[in-house]
């Protein structure tokens, strides 16, 4: 996946109020970028890191610039924009590039199911079950090289996690897919310590049959693209 226009850099000056931050550009100017991430972004949100924006021209939008990366020491980045994960996977579904679900054809987004909840990806071939892939994106790291997830406590995912148990039940196929947006990770982990519910969550989960896949991503401010299968710990 390609950004669109070209990503130029800048310092974080401050987040708040959840969805903006004030950035200024290398010529000196102060500008408030919109941040697609509702998150905590733990370690990723303080003042003085260097960060990429997208700038835009469309007239329907207020802010002229969108947070898309931070850039850490050692030519490392983490993505932020939280939409970036499901249009990175679904251009590696669709080129067949996850050996573990290369398998399907057809792709569908967005589809409703279970109780008033939306499958980020439903598969389908014939002769296989359905499968069901709910993505998370990973951007919190704690410990060199140990990506971890959630940031925070997750009601949410931990209700995805239940609707994916009782598609597997149903004789479907279901998985949480981590997407680990750094490049400065080589392991996975769930953070047990912030959401202890979401944790014990998982392992019913998977004992009941979900499966779990981990990825990182190639990050550049050109583009993402997937990477390569990452070990849990």
């Amino acid at each position: 996946m390609e950004f669109p226009t070209p990503l130029i850099p800048a310092t974080l000056i401050k987040r708040y109020k959840r969805f903006l931050a004030d950035c200024r550009l290398e010529d000196g100017r102060e500008v408030t970028a919109h941040c697609a991430n509702p998150g905590s972004m733990m370690g990723l949100a303080e003042p003085g890191m260097t960060i990429w924006l997208e700038p835009n021209d469309d007239p329907k939008k207020k802010l002229k610039f969108g947070w898309r990366l931070v850039e850490h020491a050692g030519g490392h980045f983490t993505g932020v924009d939280t939409s970036v994960p499901n249009r990175a996977l679904r251009a590696a579904l669709e080129a067949g590039e996850i050996a573990e679900l290369a398998a399907y054809k057809t792709l569908r987004a967005e589809v409703k199911y279970g109780e008033k909840s939306r499958i980020d990806f439903l598969l389908s071939q014939e002769g296989l079950p359905e499968c069901y892939v709910e993505v998370k994106s990973v951007t919190l790291s704690r410990a060199a090289g140990l990506a971890e997830f959630p940031d925070s406590v997750t009601a949410r995912g931990t209700k995805h996690l239940g609707e994916l148990t009782k598609m597997v039940a149903a004789g479907h196929r279901a998985v949480m897919f981590y997407l680990v947006q750094r490049t400065d990770c080589d392991r996975f982990a769930l953070a047990g310590d912030i959401d202890p519910t979401y944790a014990a969550a998982f392992e019913d989960a998977q004992a009941a049959g979900v499966e779990r896949l981990i990825y990182d991503t190639v990050i550049s401010p050109q583009s993402v693209r997937l990477g390569r299968a990452l070990p849990p710990v």
